[in-house]
């Protein structure tokens, strides 16, 4: 507890210290700011003023990149927790993955995402067959008239527009000197969530599916080497590998499975195990702030909702008639009572049984990486996007050990929302499968 006090007090006084520092140097800044204002307007290059006229025009939107000195917390947490047809390493170097694409249109365009030149901010500089990428998500120019094969094409610009009485993100181009609106892919929400249907459809191996399959891939060869090794070592204790992965079976098995689900619980349980590991694996690999991690998909909406649909689907397909009984209309109950409360309540908790799945696995692995981002924010924002040194230092002293806390709490919380998800699916498909007790017939 001693050297835990100290660290703090040395902490603290390193951050007054540091932010000290900071509004002296932000002072400076102030006073140069003031001096080159009062410059005599010819001073201005002919580029500067060029690059001034080119990124001043509303008719193309507004810059999306942000400029020295300027840093959007939050807009940096969302592009970074969002998915993405391109893998960012460091820098301007990102990985390309496949492209595959389709506008009814125009057909079929196949690619990567390599094609599109990507670098600061993931924005490429090149347009294919009529695709951009903005912010590393593929769009598509909605003029058909815009040149096929390799365009060159502008920083992407972004406005807001009005479209059927809801405000709406828009992003532009500029190529061989006019400017071209961009769609976003479809995505089939109705409208619900900003998406709808649009010109074209992504059918890309993007980073939240790489990742995916990289992690289907890792488990199998986790799995298959345990299932050799206690092949080997039958009648013996086992080892390694095994010894590693043995306790979370029985651990299910023994503490999920049976309890919840009863005597019938074995054929469950390849669902229930494949369940756990995949969102287990998701949630440790997606821990890893460098390649091949830092993909947010368990944080992804769209997986979660296949999750916990195929929860859903389960647990109807091994409902009994004593269930729905019991759902739709309840024994021994008046009738007035079941039409007009009980029965619109059971109906509407079978269907909150999914959403309940999908939205706590969602919330908490989301909330958790946007977290750990604005503390590493933290940084930038006290050095005014690196404009201020000593601000710098005060927001990394704030930042790193909050960060490294949040880190070790979103480690326990990728074994606990995995567990949760398959103690609530064994739970569900427990209640489909109840049996009549002899007391209530």
């Amino acid at each position: 507890m001693t050297g835990i006090r100290k660290y703090c007090i040395a902490l603290i006084f390193i951050g007054l210290g540091a932010f000290a520092f900071a509004q002296n140097e932000d002072h400076q800044g102030d006073q140069q700011a003031v001096e080159q204002t009062h410059q005599p307007a010819n001073a201005e290059t002919g580029a500067e003023a060029k690059s001034h006229n080119d990124t001043s025009s509303d008719a193309c939107g507004h810059p999306i990149v942000e400029k020295e000195g300027e840093f959007n917390a939050g807009e940096t947490a969302v592009h970074h927790i969002a998915d993405a047809n391109t893998i960012h390493v460091v820098g301007d170097i990102y990985i390309p993955l496949p492209c595959i694409l389709y506008a009814p249109s125009q057909g079929w365009t196949i690619t990567a995402s390599s094609a599109f030149h990507p670098h600061h901010h993931g924005n490429g500089n090149v347009a294919k067959d009529g695709y951009v990428l903005v912010h590393g998500i593929v769009q598509r120019v909605q003029d058909p008239s815009f040149p096929k094969g390799d365009v060159p094409v502008s920083e992407p610009t972004h406005d807001t527009k009005t479209v059927n009485g809801k405000e709406k993100d828009v992003y532009y181009v500029m190529a061989e000197g006019k400017c071209y609106e961009l769609d976003k892919k479809t995505t089939f929400d109705g409208g619900l969530m900003g998406g709808g249907v649009t010109s074209f459809y992504d059918y890309s191996i993007t980073r939240n599916v790489f990742t995916m399959l990289l992690t289907c891939l890792l488990l199998f060869f986790v799995f298959r080497s345990a299932a050799n090794a206690a092949t080997r070592t039958h009648g013996h204790a086992p080892k390694g590998l095994q010894n590693f992965v043995e306790p979370f079976y029985t651990f299910i098995r023994d503490d999920v499975a049976r309890p919840a689900i009863g005597p019938k619980y074995e054929k469950y349980m390849p669902y229930l195990l494949s369940a756990f590991f995949f969102i287990l694996g998701l949630n440790l690999i997606g821990q890893v702030p460098f390649f091949p991690g830092s993909a947010n998909v368990t944080g992804n909406i769209s997986v979660t909702i296949v999750l916990a649909m195929l929860t859903f689907i389960l647990m109807l397909a091994s409902t009994k008639k004593h269930f729905w009984e019991h759902t739709l209309w309840m024994p021994g109950v008046p009738a007035a009572l079941k039409i007009l409360i009980l029965t619109p309540v059971e109906i509407l908790g079978l269907f909150l049984k999914p959403f309940t799945l999908l939205l706590r696995l969602f919330a908490n692995i989301t909330a958790g990486h946007i977290v750990i981002l604005c503390f590493v924010g933290l940084i930038f924002i006290f050095g005014k996007a690196g404009t201020s040194v000593g601000g710098s230092i005060a927001g990394a002293a704030a930042a790193i050990p909050l960060s490294l806390f949040m880190m070790t709490l979103e480690l326990l919380v990728a074994f606990l929302q995995a567990f949760i998800f398959v103690m609530l699916s064994a739970t569900y498909i427990g209640m489909a499968l109840e049996e009549p007790h002899g007391d209530h017939h």
